[in-house]
Order: structure tokens, then sequence, then C-alpha cells
């Protein structure tokens, strides 16, 4: 590994090193180094627990524990310098003790850790923004879809020759090479996924039967999506006319109805309903992290001019730990799928809409303009 030195247009070669040669420990560093930073492994993940040891007749703990984007359990075990020989062993163990655990048991699981670390939200919430869905829709932990991924400097020929002769079987063993270097005072780590290598492809797994509780909640969101695709219908009529956007929208299946108009590429109003409120919604959802959150400070800035324009308190969500940032307005207290409350939530989304759009152009192309102009970040032109 080296490190370009831009100045003297030479590369400087870092020393390898070992995690013992460091004074690194499994615990106090490489886990924690994870847990604060698990897309160091490559996707999305949502650590849930740490040391977890909530399991039946046993005493054993996990390393750490977390979801991914299609709400697989992913059990990860880190060792340092060396693996042993007993860690596939383990992880296949633990993997099996998870199989059994249920959506209301990984959310109280996710509640521990959140309570235990000082984090005053609800785990239910936290998932729901996560997956992108109300927390009733999620389906997490299916059949047996249990992940595992394995982190360590070194690994024993017994660990991956096993490893990959359990690939055959299509269980998901992921091996991640961890490798310290030193420059002088710097340090630095990669992370390098050896098993399965990059150029295999993704998985393709055979699912097992579901569980009684996973064809009532696939039975439960068909019903959803057919009463979303409903509403959507009957109001995208009522809104022609009335405002610019949502002109060339098409019902969905979705809890979100979503329209440009914004003038700024990626940002977008979203029209939203759940069994617990109804909403109108300014989202700034670019590729881009950074750009989002520079959007969002600079139309903050207009916070007051808005609001007093709007008529009420709007709520400003930058999330901090998310790609997107917004600007909402909702309704409390209604259920969507009570159909006796489909006319007080279209009486709340017309003309809050409406209203919001109105207030929100000005200040977004003064937006738009501000950040142009400082050229940190280059704005595309909604087509």
């Amino acid at each position: 590994m080296y490190l370009i030195d831009t100045q003297t247009n030479r590369i400087k070669t870092l020393a390898k090193k070992t995690f013992l040669d460091l004074g690194f420990k499994e615990r106090q560093h490489l886990q924690e180094w994870l847990a604060n930073k698990p897309e160091a492994l490559g996707e999305e993940l949502l650590l849930i627990q740490k040391e977890f040891d909530g399991f039946n007749d046993t005493n054993e703990r996990l390393d750490l524990l977390a979801l991914d984007r299609e709400g697989n359990l992913v059990v990860i075990e880190n060792k340092l310098d060396d693996t042993g020989r007993d860690v596939t062993w383990q992880v296949l163990k633990y993997a099996s003790y998870c199989s059994t655990l249920t959506k209301e048991q990984i959310k109280n699981i996710y509640q521990s850790y959140l309570d235990k670390n000082g984090i005053q939200e609800n785990a239910g919430d936290k998932l729901a923004t996560f997956y992108n869905q109300e927390y009733d829709e999620i389906t997490l932990n299916p059949g047996h879809t249990q992940r595992m991924i394995v982190v360590a400097a070194n690994f024993k020929k017994e660990v991956t020759s096993t490893v990959l002769w359990l690939a055959n079987y299509k269980l998901r063993i992921q091996c991640f090479k961890a490798t310290p270097f030193a420059l002088e005072d710097q340090l630095f780590l990669t992370l390098e996924q050896i098993i399965p290598t990059k150029d295999t492809g993704n998985y393709i797994i055979s699912m097992a039967d579901k569980t009684q509780d996973e064809i009532n909640t696939q039975e439960s969101v068909k019903t959803r999506h057919h009463l979303r695709f409903e509403f959507w219908t009957m109001i995208l009529p009522k809104l022609k006319g009335r405002t610019p956007i949502f002109q060339n929208t098409n019902p969905t299946k979705d809890h979100w109805l979503s329209a440009g108009g914004t003038g700024i590429s990626g940002a977008r109003y979203n029209l939203l309903v759940t069994k617990n409120y109804a909403g109108v919604q300014l989202e700034f959802g670019k590729s881009s992290k950074e750009e989002n959150k520079r959007l969002f400070d600079e139309l903050q800035e207009y916070r007051p001019i808005i609001e007093e324009k709007f008529g009420e308190a709007l709520v400003w969500e930058r999330l901090d730990d998310n790609i997107s940032s917004r600007v909402s307005y909702n309704l409390p207290n209604v259920n969507f799928f009570d159909k006796n409350d489909w006319q007080q939530i279209l009486d709340f989304l017309i003309p809050s809409i409406i209203k919001l759009e109105k207030v929100m152009r000005e200040p977004l192309v003064k937006v738009k303009q501000k950040v142009n102009a400082m050229g940190e970040i280059e704005l595309e032109v909604e087509s």
C-alpha cells in the first residue's frame, strides 16, 4: 500500500503492521471501529447490538449483530491477527441461534442497544427510517437468510476451506482481511473482502418455506398496496390545475407519492400516508449526502420567512446519519387504513402541498443560485 505525495509527485510505502505490534485489542479497538463504521464492510448495515448474549440456555455472546438492506440479520465476528481454527463454527452457531429471532425480538434487541448507548430514540421508528417503510410492513430475518461476516488480519486454511465449501450450500459467509499500516505517526486500515471475491457476483439464495407469520405479513402488504393505489388514484385528479407539481405523476402502491417541480435535480415533494399520520414534505434526496446537507442548511436560513408565509411551524430534519434531509408538515392521529379518515386526509394533503410548494418556490431559487455561485456543489436543473 502506498501514500501519494502530490507535492513531490512520488509515492511512499506504508509499513504493514500487526494489531499486536500496535497494541490494538479485539473488543476495545477493532470491534469499536466496525460498530461505529459498519459501512466499512462494503455496504449499508444497521448495527442493532454489540456483545449480544441474549440466547437461551447459553452464555455465549457474538461480537456484532446488524441488519442489511434486505432485512437479513448479519452476524459479525472479528478477530485480530489470526482467525484461529474455530471461527467458522462460532459464526455458524451464532447464526443458528439468531435464526429463530422474531421481528419483535429484533426490535427489542435494537431498543436495548439504543438505551445502553444513551440514544433516546424509538427502535421501531429507527427501523422504519432505515428501510423507508412503515414498521408494520418491514420483514426482518425472513426464512433462513442469516448472513455471517468474519474479519481478521489472517485466515487459516481450515477456515477458508470450510467457508468455500459451505458456499456451495448457499450459506452466506464473507471473509474480510483487515490490515493495519503505518507511515511515521499516521495509522491506516484496509478491509478487503477475500471470500467470496468481488467478481463472483451476488449470491443466489434459495428461500425456505415461509413461516405463517411471514405469509400473514405478505398478505397484509398486498391489501395495503391496493388501498394506496386506490387512494392515490383518487387524489391525483383533485390536484390537476391547482398546483404545478404532480401533473404528470401516476398512482403507486407506496405510502408516499413523489413529484419534482423544485427546480433542483434530486429534490422532490412528497405526499405521505401511514396508519399514524399523513404529511407533506420537501425532501433533498440526491445521491450525495454532502449536497443534501448543504441544500438543507442553506434553505434553513430562510426558515422564519418560510414558516411565517406557511402559517405553521414545519418539521426540519437534517438527519445527519442519513443521506437525505427533509422538511415536513404532518397531520397526526389519522389512520390511512381506516377509510373513514380518508376525507380528513384529503382535506389536509391537498391545500398543504399547494401551500408548501408556493412558500418554497422563491427560497429554493435563491438556495440554488447561492450554492452554484459558491462553486462547491454543482446543481443540475431538474429535467
